[in-house]
């Protein structure tokens, strides 16, 4: 049997969860005959250390007394905002001998503090995407995915995305199968692509402030196969299509279209996920009216054609 060693590095101030979720992931993969993972946990000083949330962690030693792990992961948490020098000069020293280096959610300051970003392309939490390719510019900074794969590196997004990108490791290196055994223990859903965007639709946009225009978010979202023109959209909420696109886009961040294209991605998505529904009925029920204009969009937004993400991503039990 061969052994993958997992060193998770400790530290005051880390995010809980960037910790026990990949944990738990690598853990659950070491159920499976042949497979194993051996997890350690590590601070500098081999003292336990005190996460965002107020939870105790007791590290299983320190950071100098550990060999050079499979997998280096550095979680993120408050405490990547104001780094131990010590902390960031040990990633700097040993993170070149580890087999693959990844970072969980703003673990990616650390990294980069430390000189282990410098031309990859990288993503972490939303929140500090501008900071770090601010700090940081040899640092190819991209906001939108969930998690990306540059190499050795993988960084991932914030929080619950250092689940997606463990589980998205484990099946790499042992299948689909595995993985989605993982996910259904955990219950956990085995579907996020890396190049996913971090937000829903609904959560990339803010909520307007004024009632027509929350409306008719409401509506884009319940009626993707409807007319959704800048025009349609206007007249609900009793506006002209001039004033309607320039107030929608001051109070949610979007262009109607772009909220539109967002909401109609992801209902196409859940159908290939969640149902057997063909390709063309899928198109039409989405708002694309074909299934060549399905594709379009999502090649463009995912890298992927429908019938290829259905395959990958589609629940098991449809």
């Amino acid at each position: 049997m061969k052994q993958r060693s997992v060193l998770v590095v400790l530290f005051d101030g880390v995010q809980s969860l960037d910790v026990s979720g990949p944990m738990e992931v690598f853990a659950g993969a070491s159920r499976f005959p042949g497979i194993s993972y051996v997890l350690r946990t590590a601070s500098l000083d081999g003292a336990p250390v005190r996460c965002s949330s107020g939870l105790t962690l007791v590290p299983d030693g320190t950071l100098d007394d550990a060999a050079p792990p499979d997998l280096l992961l550095v979680p993120g948490g408050e405490g990547t905002r104001t780094p131990d020098p010590a902390l960031v000069a040990w990633i700097r020293a040993q993170a070149p001998s580890a087999g693959q280096l990844v970072s969980v959610c703003t673990g990616a300051l650390l990294l980069a503090a430390a000189g282990q970003l410098d031309g990859h392309r990288v993503t972490t939490h939303w929140a500090v995407c501008a900071q770090l390719a601010r700090s940081h510019p040899a640092v190819e900074v991209d906001p939108d995915p969930i998690f990306v794969r540059d190499g050795r590196l993988a960084t991932s997004a914030g929080v619950t995305a250092g689940i997606d990108l463990a589980l998205a490791l484990v099946e790499e290196e042992h299948g689909r199968e595995v993985a989605l055994g993982i996910a259904r223990h955990l219950v956990v859903f085995l579907r996020r692509p890396g190049n996913q965007a971090q937000f829903s639709a609904q959560l990339a946009a803010q909520t307007a402030a004024r009632e027509p225009l929350r409306e008719v978010q409401h509506w884009v979202t319940e009626h993707p196969d409807a007319d959704l023109s800048v025009e349609a959209l206007a007249a609900r909420a009793r506006l002209s299509p001039r004033h309607f696109a320039r107030a929608f886009q001051a109070e949610t961040g979007l262009t109607p279209g772009k909220y539109v294209e967002r909401v109609r991605l992801e209902q196409a998505r859940r159908l290939l996920e969640d149902t057997t529904e063909g390709v063309a009925g899928i198109a039409r029920a989405s708002g694309y009216g074909t299934p060549e204009g399905m594709r379009r969009a999502f090649v463009k937004a995912l890298g992927t054609a429908p019938a290829e993400y259905r395959r990958r991503f589609r629940t098991q039990s449809v």
